[in-house]
């Protein structure tokens, strides 16, 4: 086998419409692109969206709301802490598929119940978790 003998299936890839060669491929003339008008013209083009100055759509919708563009927060629950031993940090919390893999940051959210002591480590909590955190006998270090 060589290189200059490689080619497509047959069928496999239909040829490119070479506009403007004559009558006889049915776009000859004009070219498939009608009679005079921008759009007929070699250049003639407008924007996207334009509407021949007539207000556009996207600037006549009113506009409301933003994107945030901060970083999740991995939100953890007390109860999913209480599966968890030793010192818990966002590597832990990844290992044991609590919080996505991508996540940069955790906190621990106030709701389950938790009654074995944790440790944490490197990761928030709100002031309920922390609170029931520190009543189950385990600390939070930043």
């Amino acid at each position: 086998m060589k290189l200059n003998d490689l080619h497509f299936n047959a069928g496999s890839r239909e040829d490119r419409k070479r506009v403007g060669r004559g009558p006889g491929s049915g776009l000859g003339k004009t070219a498939g692109r009608g009679h005079k008008g921008q759009k007929a013209r070699s250049g003639g083009y407008h924007k996207v969206g334009f509407e021949g100055g007539q207000m556009p759509l996207q600037r006549r919708i009113p506009k409301r709301g933003f994107r945030a563009t901060g970083e999740p927060v991995a939100e953890v629950r007390l109860d999913t802490l209480a599966r968890l031993s030793g010192v818990i940090d966002l590597a832990a919390l990844k290992a044991a598929h609590v919080i996505p893999r991508d996540a940069r940051r955790a906190k621990v959210i106030g709701s389950g119940e938790l009654v074995t002591s944790v440790a944490l480590k490197g990761i928030q909590a709100t002031v309920g978790a922390r609170k029931a955190i520190e009543a189950a006998g385990g600390s939070i270090s930043e």
